[in-house]
């Protein structure tokens, strides 16, 4: 039986397919910097305890002196740790000479020192936001040193 609407809509939906981060950090660096840096949950907590996350080593500094709050809503912590990873890898990349965010096959955004280092933010972040250590501050001075 030939339908003719179904190979249209086939075609369609294959122009359609999703791109993998990896291919999109290569085509479009900066928007991809962009959309890692959102960071919208940390920012909002951080904002409600007068936190300004601006970027800085500073800032990293004073979410590491936060009240850990988000610790008491398991729904909350985990995306918090995500986000947290993600600023810390804004930071290194706007701020270290060299750092670059670098995307592993499964798809986890990492960030990739001149040296060739990589530091898995992600998962620094997570670690930051369940048991407070590492200190985001202490991840990016190690890392700055490299």
């Amino acid at each position: 039986m030939n339908m003719s609407f179904l190979d249209r809509w086939r075609k369609r939906q294959r122009a359609h397919r999703s791109v993998p981060l990896a291919e999109s950090v290569r085509a479009d660096p900066d928007s991809v910097v962009e959309l890692l840096s959102e960071c919208e949950l940390l920012r909002a907590q951080a904002a409600t305890a007068g936190v300004e996350l601006d970027d800085s080593v500073g800032s990293l500094e004073a979410l590491d002196q936060l009240q850990p709050v988000w610790r008491d809503d398991p729904e909350v912590l985990p995306w918090l740790g995500n986000d947290a990873g993600l600023y810390l890898g804004t930071v290194l990349v706007r701020t270290v000479r060299g750092a670059v965010w670098h995307v592993w096959p499964d798809g986890q955004p990492v960030v990739r020192l001149a040296s060739g280092r990589e530091i898995d933010v992600v998962a620094t972040g997570h670690e930051w936001a369940d048991v407070g250590a590492p200190e985001l501050s202490q991840v990016y001075a190690e890392a700055s040193e490299s």
